[in-house]
């Protein structure tokens, strides 16, 4: 299954007056780099979140979000929101502003 091209357009508008991020195809979906750090991503019709261990615990709690696992061994500090998570644009705006948050504390790559 490729990625969600229609969730792209919705993460493009919503980092659409900023000029801190670049896009990188990867693990088969796209991944969306703040100054050089892997902030949020797309994969399959999932969004992938960086949001630190203490907040990735917390989102864990809600429904629609599951550990950040394709490969068998789970990211730390990161998770996965499934489409039923995302629905509304503000519920977007927030998961995205939480990984903004959470990066924008990294040193730049």
């Amino acid at each position: 299954m490729p990625y969600d091209e229609r969730l792209e357009e919705r993460l493009h508008k919503l980092i659409a007056e900023r000029n801190d991020f670049h896009e990188q195809k990867m693990f088969g979906g796209v991944g969306f780099l703040l100054r050089g750090n892997m902030c949020f991503g797309i994969w399959k019709d999932h969004l992938i979140l960086r949001l630190g261990e203490p907040q990735a615990q917390s989102a864990l709690r809600k429904s629609d979000v599951k550990p950040f696992d394709i490969t068998g061994r789970a990211m730390k500090g990161w998770v996965m929101i499934a489409p039923g998570g995302m629905k509304s644009k503000e519920t977007l705006r927030q998961w995205v502003t939480a990984a903004i948050d959470f990066v924008s504390q990294l040193p730049r790559k």
